[in-house]
């Protein structure tokens, strides 16, 4: 750094001044995203210069506002970036931007150690407070670095840009020039949000809990996941982009950063982007600390965070869980280098997780959920760690399951009309068995309304939701668990095996007719079943017949009679008027699940069998 300066007024400069700093063949950093020093920019662009030649302009992510792709026509102008999004793709893909591809973390040194060299450097500040120090606002990004090593700094001052805390003081006479700055700050507004992709928002926010620590980007799914996670509490930011729906879900109480190891009680983030509503806030707020970087996006702090929670807005995925990522105008920070390093920060996080969500459809009523992406440009290529994946439609745990049985959760989140076409995609390309059974009609039905987690003796807590085709493999070992007396009393006979012909039948539930809850415990996503319910409708009448199963070690915890209560209230709702179940007559604990029950059980003793009558009226 630069030492022994005078003082900052006489630093100041007009823009044209500058321009005269400039040398054929430079290389000219520029502060990214809203802190872009558009004033400064606009004069390199517009003029007419003939120093102003062959010029390499190095940002992180470029907005296409001052920097335009009409410009950079101009054999003048050359756009070094590390982002695709926004507008950069189209010109990437042109020739008329170089993309330096590179994880964020990595970023500041490859400046530091000059591998991207730098001659001058033009950063976006606030004005010198007084004691004579300008604040780099809302992007910090790599600009100490870019300053380190460029030979002439200039500090564009914008006093509509907010004063923020953290690594963002600068004495104004550490710059060689200073300009006035003649444009307002780039804003953003708030994202309009549908009906679909708030419902998958929706149930993005469901697999957060209290105490988590999150990552935000930019986009219509991020304004929606705010809304929903207003009723978390002790929630924690470390998020790359800080934005509008941060700021509200911080005013709503949520989020406290109490329980966050790294930076505990402040909401950590390198970039801003938003509205000036959200400017005026951020500045002189404590609550906020910017950082370069290399530390935003280092794994190892993230990792240092329990629960750390990142959510990635995906534009497609396919059977297989590659997941292609949105390109084009309107998306900032949907890039693979940013995924990468919050992606591993989740896996370094006791408790983490990483969430892809995306509409089922495109805005044309095309399936989101593909048989193959394999030329989508603008993939995160690492789909060995896409562990979770939601649509509106719900949610497949991809985790520790096999190709066959992650096509198989993806395909239930898919478009309800657009699961024929993927089950039959899946079987020819040999990710589903041939006999692989499926109810077009019934997929329409899923009650994905039906869930509730309940708290049982010692403390037990037990999620429960409609089965699924892609509970088979779950249901297949509970069966393995049970005893020889339990299958007994199960089916009334010696059954030895359950082999996938005829587990498949019993997870592919006809909606229309039966009703199916399974019992899970442990994390979601990781969980195991243990125990299930259901109801088979009697053909002809409003006559269903009971079934009900519990992991042995579960028993005596009154899981059987939380299910036979859920049932009981399910199978009112949709015209059920009378159950029946047989019973052998030495299954006391079965008994005792139908007479602790709010109906009136009739029985009579046939053979050694029970057979119930169970009015629900």
């Amino acid at each position: 750094m630069k030492t022994n300066r005078p003082s900052w007024s006489s630093l100041t400069v007009s823009p044209d001044a500058v321009l005269k700093k400039i040398k054929p063949g430079m290389s000219i950093f520029l502060s990214t995203g809203v802190a872009e020093p558009r004033t400064m920019v606009r004069h390199i662009m517009r003029s007419r210069e003939k120093n102003l030649e062959d010029l390499e302009l190095v940002q992180l992510v470029s907005f296409g506002d001052a920097i335009s792709l009409e410009a950079l026509k101009s054999q003048n102008f050359r756009l070094k970036t590390f982002f695709t999004g926004w507008a950069a793709d189209r010109a990437i893909e042109n020739g008329q931007v170089d993309l330096v591809p590179s994880r964020f973390q990595k970023i500041a040194g490859l400046i530091s150690s000059g591998q991207i060299p730098l001659d001058m450097a033009i950063v976006q500040i606030t004005p010198p407070n007084e004691a004579g120090y300008c604040s780099l606002g809302v992007s910090v990004d790599v600009a100490w670095e870019a300053m380190e090593k460029a030979a002439v700094t200039i500090g564009e001052i914008n006093p509509k840009v907010p004063r923020t805390f953290g690594d963002t003081f600068i004495p104004a006479s550490e710059f060689d020039h200073l300009v006035l700055a003649e444009d307002d700050p780039l804003y953003f507004e708030r994202w309009q949000v549908d009906d679909a992709l708030d419902r998958a928002a929706q149930n993005a926010a469901a697999l957060v809990e209290d105490g988590s620590c999150l990552a935000f980007s930019i986009g219509p799914l991020y304004e929606a996941l705010a809304r929903h996670l207003k009723p978390k509490r002790h929630l924690g930011v470390h998020s790359p982009f800080f934005t509008d729906p941060l700021m509200e879900l911080i005013k709503s109480g949520a989020v406290t950063n109490r329980r966050k190891e790294s930076y505990r009680g402040k909401s950590l983030t390198s970039y801003a982007f938003g509205t000036p509503e959200l400017f005026a806030w951020l500045d002189h707020n404590p609550l906020v600390e910017f950082q370069r970087i290399d530390k935003v996006f280092n794994p190892l702090i993230i990792g240092r965070n329990r629960q750390f929670v990142t959510v990635i807005a995906a534009r497609r995925v396919d059977l297989y869980g590659r997941v292609g990522l949105h390109a084009g105008k309107g998306n900032v920070a949907t890039g693979p280098s940013e995924i990468v390093d919050f992606s591993a920060g989740s896996t370094l996080s006791e408790g983490g997780r990483s969430i892809f969500a995306l509409t089922s459809r495109d805005l044309k009523g095309r399936s989101n959920i593909r048989p193959t992406i394999a030329d989508l440009p603008n993939q995160f290529g690492l789909y060995e760690s896409v562990s979770t994946v939601v649509t509106e439609h719900g949610v497949a745990h991809l985790e520790g399951r096999t190709v066959r049985e992650r096509a198989q959760a993806l395909i239930e989140v898919a478009h309800p009309d657009d699961r024929a076409w993927l089950v039959r995609e899946a079987k020819a390309r040999n990710f589903l068995y041939p006999d692989q059974i499926f109810l077009e009609a019934s997929a329409r039905l899923y009650p994905q309304h039906i869930g509730a987690t309940h708290i049982f003796k010692e403390g037990l807590k037990v999620r429960f939701r409609p089965i699924k085709p892609s509970d088979e493999e779950g249901m297949r070992h509970l069966f393995y668990r049970f005893s020889e007396e339990a299958t007994y009393a199960r089916y009334f006979h010696s059954v030895r095996s359950m082999p996938h012909t005829k587990m498949q039948e019993y997870v592919n539930v006809d909606w229309s007719r039966d009703m199916s809850i399974v019992g899970l415990v442990g994390e979601e996503g990781k969980g195991r079943i243990i125990a299930e319910g259901r109801y088979l409708r009697i053909p002809g009448g409003a006559l269903a017949e009971l079934v009900f199963v519990v992991d042995e070690p579960y028993h005596g915890r009154g899981i059987a009679t939380h299910l036979y209560s859920v049932l009981i209230g399910l199978a009112r709702e949709r015209g059920i008027k009378s159950f029946t179940a047989d019973v052998l007559f030495n299954n006391l604990a079965m008994m005792k699940v139908f007479h602790k029950g709010e109906l009136p059980v009739h029985a009579h003793l046939e053979s050694g069998v029970y057979h119930l009558t169970i009015p629900l009226e």
